[in-house]
């Protein structure tokens, strides 16, 4: 039986490769599983996601709810008034450059126990890596939904291999039905592929160095027609920031 990795061994993996797939098992052990008490309701609420407009004008289809926290140096965890969604198009060439609002997540799971245990682990994750000693950061959550349908894929990148144009990115698998595919690949800089591998049960996890490696998901599609398919994830991004102020 592989041993668990603990969170010391996980960050020498993240400096060594760059990213990492860590499983559900071993996910179990890192989150404080005791604490999460509202774990049913959170993970419930991906049937509570509305249509991505911007990206519906473009012919494609996903669910979503977006929040915005900060940590300060303290380590204090907060959430910020709703705010909009931004990314470069240096990042983001299919939808780069224009703010995008998404309904917030609700309150009650942005500021439960699930969600906080699990921001709050990434912090303890990734801040100790961050050359300088410590930040302030933006951090913010995305609930996603990718349907897949029997005449169209559903797209998980739907702007491809990427950066966030973050520091830090980790992907926790919510729940996966009647789907097949879903395939995260990681690649360096020059679109060498690095790595690859599916996240498959609810708390499979990826973590990625943003800077040093570009990631993507193919596209998934129903096992059964006929049924509902559909990849819930929740993305949760940081970024190193001088000052919390704006």
């Amino acid at each position: 039986m592989t041993p668990h990795l603990n969170r010391a061994a996980l960050q020498r993996r993240l400096h060594r490769d760059g990213f990492a797939f860590v499983s559900a098992d071993n996910m179990r052990h890192l989150l404080p599983m005791q604490d999460m008490n509202d774990w049913a309701a959170f993970s419930a609420s991906w049937d509570d996601l509305a249509p991505d407009t911007y990206l519906a004008a473009l012919g494609r289809h996903r669910r979503r709810r977006h929040a915005t926290f900060s940590i300060g140096q303290d380590g204090v965890l907060q959430r910020e008034p709703r705010q909009p969604h931004w990314q470069s198009s240096l990042y983001n060439a299919l939808q780069g450059d224009i703010q995008r609002w998404f309904l917030p997540i609700r309150p009650a799971l942005a500021e439960g126990a699930s969600m906080r245990c699990i921001l709050h682990f990434a912090h303890a994750l990734f801040a100790p890596m961050k050359v300088g000693g410590p930040q302030c950061w933006h951090v913010e959550a995305h609930q996603f939904r990718i349907e897949a349908r029997a005449d169209e894929a559903g797209e998980p990148t739907p702007e491809g291999v990427h950066h966030d144009g973050v520091d830090y990115v980790l992907v926790l698998m919510i729940d996966r039905r009647n789907i097949e595919s879903g395939t995260t690949t990681i690649h360096a800089n020059d679109d060498s592929l690095l790595g690859s591998f599916t996240l498959t049960h609810p708390l499979d996890a990826a973590m990625v160095d943003d800077a040093r490696v570009c990631h993507g998901v193919t596209a998934v599609t129903p096992i059964d027609p006929g049924q509902p398919a559909h990849r819930d994830v929740l993305v949760v991004t940081l970024k190193a920031v001088e000052t919390l102020a704006g």
